[in-house]
C-alpha cells in the first residue's frame, strides 16, 4: 500500500465462512519470499513467470537499471486471440520491512492460527495476487470476450518506483487495456478515490563555525527549522481553509516533515540539515503549486538571508516519491462493473495512496478493491482473514464469468 507511512479508516470483514481459500497454496510460496523493498523481487517474479510459462501464459517482464527487480505482465488472451484491452488484474510484490517489530510467528513463513493468515503481505498484497494466480485455469477454460492482464510491480511501497516502467512498456507496446482493478486491501469494497503522494529531501547547506563564534558560521538547522515550519504553516491552512472532501477519513490535504537530521556536537554551528517531507493531495488538487509554493519559500525568502551570512550557502530540494491520487468516473465501465459484481454502492475515499491513479494518469480507468483489511497492514502480525481471501476467490470467479462471450452460461 504505497505507503510512505498509511493511516485509513477500517471496514468491517465479509461475513465468516468455513469454506477453505484455493488459493492458500499460492499465497504462502508468495509470502514466503522476502521481497521487503530493499531486497530484489526477481525470485518471486520469475518464480511466476515459470508458473505462467508451464501453463502456456508468456510473461514480460521489465526491469531496473540493475536488473535485480522486475515487473511482470502477462495476458490470458480473448477467445479469438486478441490481447488488447481487456481488464488488468494489479498487484505490487513488495512488502515493507519487519525490521523493531515483535512478531508472535517468523514473518515469512505464513502461518494460519484461527481463521488467519498470518506474515508479511498477506495482506497487503500479495493474498490478492495469489488468488488471481489461483484462477488462471478457470480464466484459460472460460471463452472470454476481451483479454484479462496479470500486472505485479516492484517497490510500490517507497513510492510507486516501478509501476511506472510497466506502464511504459505497455504504452510503448501499444497496448491499452479498458481499466484495471488494483487488488489492495479494502475489505472486498470498491475504493473510487485516493489522494497522490508526493515525497521530498530537503539539504540545506551551511557553513561549521565554533559555536563561541557563531556569526562566522551558517546555521543550517536554523533555516531548516524555518521551512519545516512553513510547510507546518501551509499544513495548517490546508486544514482550516481546505479545499474539503468529506468523503475522506482525512478531508483535506496534508502535509509534514517526517525525518531530520544534523550537526554534530552541540558547540559546533551545523554545516548541514536533511530532512524528508510529504503532502498528500485531494486527487481535485494539483501537486506541483503545492510544491512550488515551498520551493519558492525555499528560493526567494530563506536563501538570500542565507547567502548574506555565507557565500557558499544552499538548499537542495529532491523528489524521493511521487504517485497521483485516484479520482474514478462513477461512469466508467471498470466502476460499474466492480459495483455489480461486489453489489455495493457506496462511496468511499481513502487518504493512503496506490498504483490505481498511475494506471487511471496513462488513461487506463481504475479502481480498488482487494481482500483483507487495511488496518492490518504494515503491522507486526500481519494478517488476511481466511474468509477475505474466500471473499476475492469469489469476487474474482464472477469477474472471470462477466468477461465471458455469454456471461450467463455459469
Amino acid at each position: 500500500m504505497s505507503h510512505v507511512a498509511e493511516t485509513a479508516q477500517s471496514t468491517p470483514s465479509t461475513p465468516a465462512s468455513s469454506a477453505s481459500p484455493a488459493s492458500l497454496s499460492w499465497v504462502k510460496r508468495l509470502v514466503s519470499i522476502d521481497t521487503v523493498s530493499r531486497n530484489p523481487n526477481l525470485g518471486l517474479i520469475e518464480m511466476v513467470r515459470d508458473d505462467l510459462r508451464a501453463q502456456g501464459i508468456e510473461a514480460t517482464l521489465t526491469h531496473d537499471e540493475s536488473g535485480k527487480w522486475a515487473n511482470l505482465f502477462a495476458t490470458v488472451p480473448a477467445h479469438d486471440g486478441e490481447t488488447n484491452g481487456g481488464i488488468v488484474l494489479s498487484g505490487h510484490t513488495d512488502v515493507v520491512p519487519v525490521d523493531g517489530q515483535h512478531w508472535d510467528s517468523d514473518p515469512f513463513k505464513p502461518e494460519i492460527r484461527g481463521d488467519k493468515l498470518y506474515g508479511r503481505g498477506t495482506c497487503d498484497m500479495k493474498g490478492f495476487i495469489g488468488a488471481a494466480l489461483t484462477l488462471l485455469p478457470q480464466m484459460q477454460n472460460t471463452k472470454l470476450a476481451k483479454p484479462i492482464h496479470f500486472a505485479l510491480s516492484f517497490d510500490e511501497e517507497v513510492g510507486c518506483v516501478g509501476a511506472p516502467l510497466l506502464i511504459a512498456d505497455l504504452m510503448k507496446r501499444g497496448i491499452k487495456p479498458d481499466g484495471c482493478i488494483v487488488g489492495e486491501p479494502t475489505s472486498m469494497r470498491p475504493i473510487i478515490a485516493h489522494k497522490g503522494i508526493n515525497a521530498y529531501q530537503c539539504c540545506v547547506r551551511g557553513q561549521a563555525a565554533h559555536s563561541s563564534l557563531t556569526p562566522t558560521g551558517l546555521n543550517a538547522i536554523e533555516y531548516a527549522a524555518r521551512l519545516i515550519c512553513y510547510i507546518r504553516d501551509m499544513a495548517d491552512r490546508f486544514r482550516a481553509e481546505g479545499p474539503f472532501d468529506e468523503l475522506y477519513d482525512v478531508p483535506f490535504t496534508t502535509a509534514q516533515t517526517s525525518t531530520i537530521e544534523g550537526g554534530n556536537a552541540i558547540n559546533t554551528v551545523p554545516a548541514e540539515c536533511r530532512f524528508a517531507f510529504e503532502f498528500r493531495n485531494l486527487p481535485t488538487l494539483d501537486p506541483e503549486p503545492i510544491f512550488a509554493r515551498i520551493d519558492e519559500y525555499a528560493r526567494e525568502t530563506l536563501l538570500p538571508k542565507m547567502l548574506r551570512e555565507h557565500p557558499a550557502a544552499a538548499i537542495e530540494i529532491t523528489k524521493i516519491a511521487a504517485a497521483p491520487g485516484l479520482d474514478s468516473s462513477e461512469q466508467a465501465a471498470i466502476t460499474q462493473l466492480v459495483r455489480a459484481l461486489t453489489a455495493d454502492q457506496d462511496k468511499r475515499k481513502v487518504a493512503y495512496g496506490t498504483e490505481a491513479g498511475l494506471f487511471s494518469l496513462a488513461g487506463i480507468p481504475s479502481i480498488v478493491c482487494g481482500p483483507g483489511d487495511i488496518m492490518q497492514a504494515h503491522k507486526a502480525n500481519e494478517f488476511v482473514a481466511l474468509d477475505q481471501l474466500v471473499a476475492c476467490e469469489r469476487f474474482l470467479g464472477k469477474f472471470i464469468n462477466s468477461m465471458s462471450v455469454d456471461p450467463h452460461a455459469h
